[in-house]
């Protein structure tokens, strides 16, 4: 079963990414931009994702992708670790995600090795 360690050593894996406790649970930022959250209870984690993809991907699979009423007014989705498929899924969100927060120096020069 996928896990929250599972999570943090795909994202240290990630260029420049580096770990800093945030609101008393890890985060993952990239050129000093968060782009993962793993809440305390560790069943889940939260990812940039523009609004506009968010409610495509909440209707599609409500079991995998929600958003907790306080985080509504952001540009984040939360991800149930549980409804992952494999790790080559957990991959391709986070690596989505640090695209994101990454700069352009960075994506340039991005090949993901997990998908070599």
């Amino acid at each position: 079963m996928i896990d929250a360690e599972d999570v943090r050593r795909i994202a240290l894996s990630l260029p420049e990414t580096v770990e800093k406790e945030a609101w008393s649970m890890p985060t993952f930022r990239v050129a000093g931009k968060m782009y993962i959250t793993i809440p305390d209870d560790e069943t889940s984690f939260a990812v940039r994702c523009p609004k506009h993809e968010r409610a495509e991907l909440i209707a599609a699979e409500p079991e995998k992708f929600w958003v907790p009423p306080h985080e509504a007014g952001s540009a984040w989705v939360r991800v149930r670790l549980a409804a992952l498929e494999d790790m080559d899924e957990l991959r391709d969100i986070l690596v989505d995600s640090w695209k994101q927060a990454a700069p352009d120096r960075l994506l340039e020069l991005f090949t993901d090795p997990g998908r070599a």
